[in-house]
Parts: structure tokens; C-alpha cells; sequence
């Protein structure tokens, strides 16, 4: 079977990996207009979306989401499915949260898949009916198109390729039909903002699907922009989603942290028992030079860390760690304590498997580096060889261990 092509398009737009995914594209255009548009006369009687008042009883309880205290959240979320147990909007917002118990872990944590599904299928489910019973409920569609989307993206991280496939389509596909409500309110406009933004940029980056994103809208990267900044101003419950993509966008696909970092300084400090927001914070601090500020964060990370907070693990360990370590050794010319954060980052790799990315090799490398100064040549060898083994031929941290280690190859 050929590989591929257009559950990966389909995937990317929803945020999933750059991975090889079975599947055989088919030759249905999917239309999206670029413009928002008020549909003509929607009855929006019953639409939680929309609810002011039901806005006002959640906000705490958003607030607690993305603030990682789950048991307070998912107590309002609970509330609301009980009196609106035939609506999607609370199994929705109970799956949001199991996501959010997942995404710490960089998508590897599997504990809460079946749960987050579980979660998602209902929400589908009730909408579904919703859907089946009034075409013209965009309500319907937009949390069809975010209970699929959503589904994918995990299903898409698990290898599930067909399952991904089949649901990323319908995710577009529903998108397609709420699309006329987006001059109702900017929950609407997010997924549109996702597509003009991702399309062009998918073709850009990966010439391969280019054939297949002949059967996508062309989008407006810059029009995705301006509509991802509208939602994450004033969204209620996309707002935060729509804030995480812009600032990876800008610090990732345009290169533009100055422009990110505030998003990220906003997201650590309205939310600061994030570990995600906080780890991203300190990364972005980092790589800008305000290196007392990735200090204050990184420090709070590990702390967190051995608190045993919600969401605060390997991962983030490994950030902080690398970046103390960082400081030690370059601006408080502190080997010793550089020396345990880099061992302490190794150990937080390690228990994450994450031994191929770059924080385990530069921890590694700096580690053979104190060696050389200390000096300690066997144990600056062993360092050595291990960045040897485990990066990329080409990288500057592989031609430094290969010279090191012919250099000292007789002694």
C-alpha cells in the first residue's frame, strides 16, 4: 500500500506529528471560504456556546483547567452535565481536561487515552443527534469538528492511521458546515484559523504533499494569523487553546520569539501551575537572554517537581535542569553545580526515553567539557563517546566528540 500522503496533510492542520501515516489520498476538495460570515438566520435557542451565564459559571472552572487543578474543573464540568446531560459541551470539556493530563508528557503518556476517547466519542454522539435533528445547528458542527480533530491528533499519536484519517476528514468536514457561524462569536473562527494558517504553510514545508494540498483550501497564513490573534483575545473557551498555537507559531513556523515571548510570559503568570506553559516560558526566556527570569522558572519547575504537582515531570525536569546547569556553568562559573544539574537532566532524559533530543546531548557534551577542565580524562572520554553515539554526524557536538577522541585516542 502506498504511504501516507493525506492523513498527514490532514493530520499537520490539526496539530499532529510529521509522521508516516497508511493511507491512500482520494480526490474530495474540501471548500473553506477565508471569510467570516453571520449566517442569515440561525435559531440559537439551547446553544451553551453562546451562554453568557453559563460563560460566567465556567470561567473559575477554565481557569482551573489550564491551571492543572483537574479535580475543581471537572466538578463544574460535572455540574453542567447534569443538567444538560443530552448537550456535548460538558463531555467535552471533561475530555479537554483529560487532554490536558496528557499533554505534559509531550503526548507520550497513554494512561488517559481510553478515558479522553471515551470522552470525545460521547461529545460526538450527542452532537450527532443534535446535528441529525437541525442541519443548520452550528453548534453541533463545531464541537463535531473539535471532538474529531481532537481524536485524530491522539489517534494519529498512537499509529492508529486509518481511524486518524477517517476522522480528520470529518473534523474538516464539519468544520466546513460551522464555518457561516463565524461572525457569531470567536469560538467559531478558531478551526478556520488553524486551516488558513496551516495550509499554505504545509505546502511550503513539505513538498511531498503539495499534490495533495491541491484538495485543501489554499488559505492566508497571514489571515490566520490576525484570526488566531481575534480568538485568543476573545475566546472564552478557545481563547487559551488559540493562545498555545500562537506562540508556537511564532517561536517555531516565523521565527519570531520576540513576538511569542509575551504569549508565553502571559500564559506562565495567568496560569502559573502549568508545567507546560512554565517549561515553554522558560525555553523562550532562555533563548532571548533574560536569563534571570529562566532562572526564577526553572528553579520553580524542579520544586514543583518534587512537590509532586500535577503535570510537573520528567519533562519539564529535563528543561529546567539543562538551563541551571547552563547558567552554572557559563555565568556563575559554578562547575560543581553545573556538573549535578547536567547529571540531573541526563537522569530526567533517561526516564523519559528521550535520549535522542538535544537537551540529553548538550547536557551530556557540557558534561564532557567540565571533564576536560577538571580535568578528568576517563571521564571525559566516556562523555565524549556517548555524544558520539548519539548525535547527528553532522552536528557541531559530534565533529567536538570524534575530534576529542582521536586527539586522546593513545593516551
Amino acid at each position: 500500500m502506498r504511504l501516507f500522503l493525506l492523513c498527514l496533510a490532514l493530520g499537520l492542520v490539526f496539530g499532529l506529528p510529521g509522521t508516516a501515516w497508511a493511507q491512500q489520498p482520494d480526490t474530495t476538495r474540501i471548500r473553506l471560504e477565508n471569510v467570516d460570515v453571520a449566517p442569515n438566520a440561525a435559531d440559537i435557542s439551547g446553544w451553551l456556546l453562546l451562554d453568557k451565564d453559563i460563560q460566567t459559571e465556567l470561567e473559575g472552572a477554565v481557569y482551573n483547567l489550564y491551571n492543572f487543578k483537574y479535580d475543581k474543573a471537572e466538578r463544574q464540568f460535572r455540574s453542567l452535565r447534569r443538567r444538560y446531560p443530552q448537550h456535548p459541551m460538558p463531555y467535552f470539556l471533561m475530555g479537554l481536561s483529560t487532554w490536558w493530563k496528557i499533554m505534559p508528557s509531550n503526548i507520550t503518556n497513554k494512561q488517559y487515552d481510553k478515558v479522553f476517547l471515551a470522552y470525545m466519542d460521547t461529545a460526538i454522539t450527542k452532537a450527532e443527534r443534535l446535528y441529525k435533528a437541525d442541519n443548520k445547528n452550528y453548534e453541533a458542527s463545531f464541537f463535531l469538528s473539535a471532538a474529531y480533530g481532537f481524536s485524530a491528533r491522539l489517534n494519529a499519536e498512537r499509529s492508529n492511521w486509518r481511524k486518524a484519517t477517517v476522522e480528520s476528514k470529518r473534523a474538516l468536514s464539519y468544520l466546513e458546515k460551522s464555518r457561516v457561524a463565524n461572525g457569531l462569536s470567536p469560538e467559531f473562527l478558531f478551526g478556520q484559523a488553524l486551516i488558513n494558517y496551516y495550509a499554505p504553510w504545509i505546502a511550503d514545508n513539505y513538498p511531498l504533499l503539495r499534490p495533495i494540498m491541491l484538495f485543501f483550501p489554499k488559505g492566508n497564513k497571514q489571515l490566520g494569523l490576525q484570526q488566531l490573534r481575534n480568538v485568543a483575545v476573545n475566546g472564552f473557551y478557545t481563547g487559551p487553546e488559540a493562545k498555545v498555537f500562537l506562540m508556537k507559531i511564532l517561536q517555531n513556523q516565523e521565527n519570531k520569539p520576540a513576538e511569542a515571548l509575551p504569549i508565553a510570559q502571559q500564559m506562565a503568570t495567568t496560569y502559573p501551575d502549568n508545567g507546560y506553559f512554565q517549561r515553554f516560558y522558560a525555553l523562550m526566556s532562555y533563548q532571548v537572554g533574560d536569563l534571570r527570569e529562566c532562572e526564577r522558572v526553572s528553579r520553580d519547575i524542579l520544586e514543583k517537581i518534587n512537590r509532586g504537582m500535577p503535570g510537573y515531570e520528567g519533562i519539564s525536569g529535563r528543561y529546567a535542569t539543562f538551563f541551571l546547569g547552563s547558567l552554572m556553568q557559563n555565568q556563575y562559573k559554578d562547575l560543581e553545580k553545573a556538573r549535578d544539574y547536567y547529571q540531573r537532566c541526563v537522569v530526567f532524559s533517561e526516564s523519559t526515553g528521550d535520549t535522542e533530543q538535544g537537551f540529553y546531548i548538550y547536557a551530556v557534551l557540557n558534561l564532557a567539557r567540565i571533564a576536560v577542565k577538571e580535568p578528568d580524562p576517563a571521564a571525559a572520554t566516556r562523555y565524549y563517546q556517548e555524544v558520539l553515539k548519539k548525535s547527528e554526524r553532522k552536528s557541531d557536538a559530534y565533529k567536538e566528540a570524534k575530534a576529542y577522541l582521536q586527539k586522546n585516542k593513545k593516551k
